[in-house]
């Protein structure tokens, strides 16, 4: 048996992109990370010690958030090597990474992002 934890909608300010002013003025974005553990004795102990806390894995994503990357795709990869690097347990996620209302010339969207999954 195995447990999922996840972290959704989670937004902060980054300096990432391709353009000068992406780095210069920075972007809003909304981190979604989902990792899987063995089965937690924390369950049924009730022990905070005994789990991956979903406050650490915000600690990680901002160490992560905090140096700029070009491209969603290096920032997501980083990202997972950061969890994985953080927390051994982890068997397996999902990372989603998305630049809010990004600055594309003559379009107006929601978001692009990039998903890594293992």
């Amino acid at each position: 048996m195995t447990t999922k934890i996840e972290v959704n909608g989670l937004r902060m300010q980054g300096y990432h992109g391709v353009f000068a002013q992406e780095t210069r003025v920075g972007n809003l974005f909304s981190y979604d990370v989902e990792v899987t553990v063995p089965w937690l004795d924390a369950a049924g102990s009730d022990d905070i010690s005994l789990t991956v806390s979903y406050a650490d894995i915000v600690d990680v994503v901002r160490e992560v958030n905090a140096e700029p990357s070009r491209l969603l795709e290096h920032l997501a990869l980083r990202l997972r090597q950061a969890l994985l690097g953080r927390f051994g347990e982890i068997e397996g996620g999902r990372v989603r990474v998305a630049k809010l209302t990004p600055p594309v010339a003559g379009s107006e969207m929601d978001s692009a992002a990039v998903v890594i999954e293992w």
